[in-house]
């Protein structure tokens, strides 16, 4: 019994110890992990790091690239219009497409002014109902207004290149 009961006690350290063993193992396997783990958070920190500071000289590039080709397209702009300036029948060119420019943006200036003249205030905010709907029947009133003056003037331009045709084909008829 004595024999058995010691078999058993060596056993149980022997099992003990295994296990001892095994923990530290485990202990130093996680370890191990969280060590590997902090070192590729580490590397994955770092490489981010350089891919933004890639795409930063990157754009950097890129914008240095579009100023001088801007610049580059400036230069031969300017370059063209010395060129075609001196040429004789070139300069008035250069006038006549400067005057239309200044043509259409005076037009779109007076188309400015005519809608802004055109457009009434609309100013409902403290209106009632019923001088809501009054307010509604003037504007449908208005638009009816224009959308016929608009019909008027869509005809009258048919009209006017119906008779323009007619008179080109009397023109070359006449000159045949």
């Amino acid at each position: 019994m004595e024999k058995d009961l010691l078999e058993l006690q060596t056993l149980i350290d022997v099992h003990f110890e295994q296990r001892k063993k095994e923990e530290e193992e485990l202990i130093g396997l996680m370890e191990r992990i969280e060590r590997r783990r902090a070192e590729r958070n580490e590397q994955v920190r770092f490489r981010t790091e350089k891919e933004r500071e890639r795409q930063a000289k990157l754009a950097e590039e890129k914008l240095r690239k579009e100023e001088e080709e801007a610049k580059k397209r400036a230069e031969d702009d300017a370059k063209k219009k010395k060129v075609l300036s001196t040429m004789p029948h070139f300069g008035g060119y250069l006038v006549k497409a400067e005057q239309k420019r200044g043509k259409r943006q005076t037009g779109r200036e007076m188309k400015n002014r005519i809608l802004a003249e055109r457009r009434k205030p609309l100013n409902i905010d403290s209106m009632r109902e019923d001088e809501l709907r009054e307010k509604a029947k003037e504007l449908h009133d208005w638009i009816h207004q224009l959308e016929s003056e608009k019909f008027d003037l869509m005809e009258k331009l048919k009209r006017q290149k119906y008779e323009i045709n007619i008179l080109y084909n009397s023109i070359s008829h006449a000159q045949k």
